[in-house]
């Protein structure tokens, strides 16, 4: 894979406010997992102004680090692929397919993971999730600011598939045969053009806070979350009053507001 180049990656650490690591070593791969979910946003505007979800090397570096934007799995965790390999991990990107609520498993290459130098599970495009790198070879529970986590063998899957649970509850099921970015690209467009997908549904923005708590802006609704679990939700009136959470949020500047795609029904 060719990689990202010195002033490329350098411009990328300065996105995550990230000085370049002395080497590739599981402290520099937590601290990178943390300020990318802090730095970069979770977020779907792309499929709700329109625009394309277009997974190339070039196109991820110039939305994440030149725009200032964030994006959906598939952007995150493959510029942050990116990233880390320019700095020396050993990096392979992992489709999942996403539990859920009533314990179905989604479509193939729901989701994209990381398996990093071939133990770490790095997940930066997940919304809610851990906020550290997940340890592969831990059979056991995993504490985490963002819950309890527990990667186990899949019962009734295919061999070496893995399930990731969060608090006891299964999250995705991940295949641990590695992938290549394109492979993915059917999936990003299921999730920017159908009615069925969550994404289409209306326009979120997350990350998490420096305290460790949470802020979304979902539509007009801006809701902080505390580490503690405080919820305050604040509807905000007018466009500008949107843009100016954008702006301050996350430091994201939109000529124009996004517009739900396939809008949630009254009441859902």
């Amino acid at each position: 894979m060719e990689l990202l180049d010195d002033a490329r990656t350098d411009a990328y650490l300065r996105r995550l406010g990230a000085v370049r690591p002395g080497g590739a070593g599981a402290a520099s791969l937590r601290e990178l997992h943390l300020l990318h979910l802090r730095t970069v946003p979770f977020e779907n505007l792309a499929i709700h102004l329109g625009e394309e979800i277009a997974l190339t090397r070039d196109a991820l570096f110039d939305k994440i680090v030149i725009a200032g934007r964030g994006g959906i799995c598939y952007e995150l965790n493959g510029a942050f692929a990116e990233l880390l390999g320019a700095l020396g991990h050993r990096v392979e990107l992992l489709q999942a397919r996403v539990y859920g609520k009533h314990g179905e498993v989604g479509i193939p290459y729901d989701h994209l993971a990381l398996r990093v130098d071939g133990r770490w599970l790095a997940d930066v495009g997940f919304g809610e999730h851990s906020a550290y790198p997940l340890d592969l070879d831990e059979p056991g529970e995993q504490k985490d600011p963002g819950g309890v986590f527990l990667v186990r063998a899949a019962a009734d899957g295919a061999e070496g598939d893995l399930d990731v649970l969060r608090d006891g509850v299964p999250v995705y099921r991940l295949e641990t045969r590695p992938r290549v970015l394109a492979d993915f690209r059917t999936g990003a467009w299921w999730h920017r053009t159908s009615p069925e997908s969550g994404f289409t549904r209306g326009p979120v923005c997350s990350r998490i806070t420096e305290d460790g708590g949470r802020i979304t802006l979902r539509d007009h609704t801006l809701i902080a979350t505390s580490a503690d679990g405080d919820r305050t939700e604040e509807e905000l009136a007018t466009d500008e009053e949107v843009r100016a959470a954008y702006r301050a949020e996350f430091g994201m500047v939109l000529d124009r507001l996004p517009v739900a795609l396939h809008p949630r029904p009254q009441g859902a």
